[in-house]
């Protein structure tokens, strides 16, 4: 295990659509749970992005607040005259980039048994390529990333980092209090605060011999 910070991909960065959208075509990523992946609902509402695997401690340290996220922000919204259609105030997207050549227990069975332990709903996705750990410059697990809609109609980065202080290991709680305040603000529609503090986790394993330059 490497202990690896995000990247801190700069905010603003549009979400890459178009390489989700082609990596699924091409069959290099598969969902292997949650409720089908409906490509074109990602630039509907406040997106979170969330890269994770099922064996790195420090996922599994998060993944109580991973489920409370899904219950306090995910959940369907009431159906009303302006919005007949119930949808969430919060989508919720995991990937798992991890090399199961190298990590099989990162694999679709893997993933799934962890997302049925915790009841998680959103889809998941194994980026068997990696190309979505590159299009998104992850580096950890977990390693979050949320997006919000903007003007110009592209979702736009608004926070990348910690869900908050706390480590395995450390006294700090588990209550997501950075990740919380940032999806509040959005939901909001309030600006989100610009101090961030990166996300840290176990590096994503990539594929020997593939690392890319900025993860080596």
């Amino acid at each position: 295990m490497a202990l690896t910070p995000s990247t801190m991909l700069p905010l603003g960065t549009a979400l890459p659509f178009a390489a989700i959208s082609a990596e699924l075509a091409a069959g290099r990523v598969r969902q292997v749970s949650g409720e089908p992946l409906v490509i074109d609902s990602l630039c509907r509402q406040p997106l979170l992005v969330l890269f994770l695997c099922a064996h790195c401690p420090f996922v599994k340290h998060v993944e109580p607040e991973i489920s409370s996220l899904q219950a306090d922000f995910a959940t369907p919204s009431p159906a009303t005259s302006a919005a007949p259609a119930p949808h969430p105030a919060l989508a919720l997207l995991a990937i798992s980039s991890n090399s199961t050549a190298t990590h099989p227990q990162d694999g679709t069975e893997g993933l799934r048994a962890q997302a049925e332990r915790h009841g998680w709903r959103f889809p998941y996705l194994l980026d068997e390529g990696q190309q979505l750990a590159r299009a998104f410059r992850a580096a950890c697990t977990p390693d979050p990333f949320l997006f919000a809609p903007a003007a110009d109609g592209e979702q736009r980065l608004v926070y990348r980092g910690q869900f908050d202080a706390s480590r395995p290991g450390n006294a700090e709680p588990l209550d997501g209090r950075d990740i919380r305040a940032a999806i509040q603000a959005v939901l909001a529609a309030e600006p989100v605060a610009a101090e961030q503090q990166p996300a840290i986790g176990c590096n994503i394993k990539w594929h020997p011999g593939e690392e890319p330059e900025w993860a080596r």
